[in-house]
């Protein structure tokens, strides 16, 4: 195999695992985010995860693949290295992310009581109740439809 060869199979298993990956996210879309988000670095480490086949040449080969190939066809003693890496990548993986987590957590806590404290809480207790609005109703110049904000009103529900 030539150097062009080499990585014109490489560049094509990169095509085909960022195709793998963009349905492993469509798959995992409706799940929720602190599952979804680590079950995609996993797939991610195991499908980019490289191995290397030959020292000598220093070829390497994705670890995923060599692993499935040595235990399927039963050639070569590779598939333990390549375990091992896989292992050792997807930890590291799983870190850095658990470190990203660790610093997007606050920051998004920090920005949704940023968000919070600016919108205006309306209180229950200044909306009419029903029997207010039915007076409001019987004035002809009354319009119940928009409310004190200058919002259409939909629909007005009893207070309980």
């Amino acid at each position: 195999m030539i150097e062009n060869d080499y990585l014109l199979a490489w560049a094509a298993y990169a095509i085909a695992a960022l195709g793998c990956l963009l349905v492993w996210c469509r798959l995992t879309n409706w799940m929720w985010r602190y599952l979804r988000e680590p079950l995609r670095v996993l797939v991610a480490v195991w499908l980019f995860a490289p191995t290397i086949v030959d020292p000598g040449k220093d070829l390497f080969a994705p670890a995923i693949a060599v692993t499935a190939l040595d235990l399927l066809f039963k050639v070569g003693n590779n598939a333990w290295h390549a375990v091992a890496d896989l292992a050792i990548y997807t930890i590291i993986g799983l870190i850095v992310y658990l470190l990203l987590v660790a610093l997007r957590w606050p920051l998004e806590r920090w920005w949704q009581n940023r968000f919070a404290a600016k919108t205006p809480v309306v209180a229950a207790e200044d909306e009419p109740t029903m029997r207010e609005v039915l007076a409001r109703q019987a004035e002809p110049q009354a319009d119940t439809r928009i409310d004190r904000n200058g919002d259409r009103r939909l629909r007005i529900e009893p207070r309980l």
